[in-house]
């Protein structure tokens, strides 16, 4: 059974908070979301282009997450008339707002590693 995530009146600060970062991870779940939305950032991209820079992403699995990420508004797909055509793909002004998230787990990450790395370090 899964749970509703819908704002009651009486709930508290803290079980809205909880519920809007319930939702987050359920639209950026997975291995490879939050990567590709990453890459977006710093710009548009082709399909080969995503392949070849994210790291052990089978093709696959990167055609369902665009799919995924496309569907809920977070990326655009552009397709370009030609021979041959091509495909690319950016973040849409929705997604765009994901920056500052992606950005502070970057800056937490490398923090993290930091920490976990010189603790070794000396031991």
């Amino acid at each position: 059974m899964q749970k509703s995530n819908i704002t009651y009146p009486g709930d508290s600060d803290c079980a809205k908070r909880v519920r809007a970062i319930d939702d987050t991870i359920h639209i950026l779940s997975g291995k490879w979301k939050v990567a590709i939305i990453s890459h977006l950032c710093f710009k548009q991209m082709r399909y080969s282009e995503l392949l070849k820079d994210i790291n052990g992403i089978a093709g696959k699995v990167l055609s369902r997450e665009l799919k995924d990420l496309e569907m809920n508004g977070l990326i655009v797909r552009e397709v370009t008339t030609g021979t041959p055509v091509a495909v690319s793909y950016a973040l849409s002004e929705y997604g765009k707002t994901l920056k500052d998230l992606t950005d502070a787990m970057a800056e937490w990450g490398q923090r993290h590693r930091e920490r976990i790395f010189g603790k070794q370090l000396t031991e």
